[in-house]
């Protein structure tokens, strides 16, 4: 299993338009071929920071396969307008 984790800053002012669009966005991920389940949790020091993990049975389900789909341009099209700066994506696998 791989866990996806990237930090998100949403624009000032677009926590609630973001969360909205997050809501349809969860559907189109959720569908991916090694989708394993999601997580967005809000900052609570930070009032437009959120980090979202996924978990992905392969690495290049998440890189290859959801990244070169249709479905990804749906996402990025719901969501990618709302951070700044654009979020940093890292993959990390279990220790223990």
């Amino acid at each position: 299993m791989i866990l996806e984790v990237a930090v998100l800053n949403v624009l000032p002012g677009q926590t609630q338009p973001f969360e909205a669009a997050f809501q349809q966005a969860q559907k189109i991920i959720s569908s991916m071929k090694g989708y394993l389940g999601h997580e967005l949790q809000k900052c609570l020091e930070k009032e437009n920071q959120y980090i979202l993990l996924v978990r992905w049975e392969t690495l290049e389900d998440h890189t290859v396969g959801f990244r070169g789909s249709p479905e990804y341009q749906e996402w990025r099209k719901l969501l990618h307008h709302f951070y700044d700066p654009f979020p940093t994506v890292e993959h990390y696998s279990r220790v223990f």
